[in-house]
């Protein structure tokens, strides 16, 4: 099982283990984590899941022209590695993935 690795807006990391299939986003909320909100539920509608990734960039599949264009509209700063976490589906291709919350969703 894939373990992916959560570093919250307090700086408190969290390693989750992963299940296939489910987006990061929910992995996240079910984990009780901070400052992911998914207020549309994961329908990339409202990019309050918004993520960057820190270390296995390589392993996640291109962004979509949806979700680039919910990751102009991120009330934290947009990076390179800025990601939705909605879009992106846990797999064992994910294992060693860490992401940090960014400090503000809305």
């Amino acid at each position: 099982m894939a373990k992916i690795t959560f570093i919250q807006p307090n700086g408190v990391r969290a390693e989750v283990s992963a299940v296939a299939g489910e987006s990061l986003m929910q992995l996240a909320i079910n984990a009780g984590l901070l400052g992911i909100l998914g207020e549309c539920g994961g329908c990339a509608q409202c990019a309050t899941c918004h993520v960057y990734v820190i270390e296995r960039a390589e392993t996640l599949p291109p962004v979509g022209s949806e979700e680039d264009a919910l990751l102009e509209c991120t009330v934290s700063e947009r990076k390179p590695t800025s990601r939705l976490s909605c879009q992106l589906q846990a797999g064992p291709h994910l294992d060693g993935l860490v992401v940090e919350i960014p400090p503000k969703q809305i």
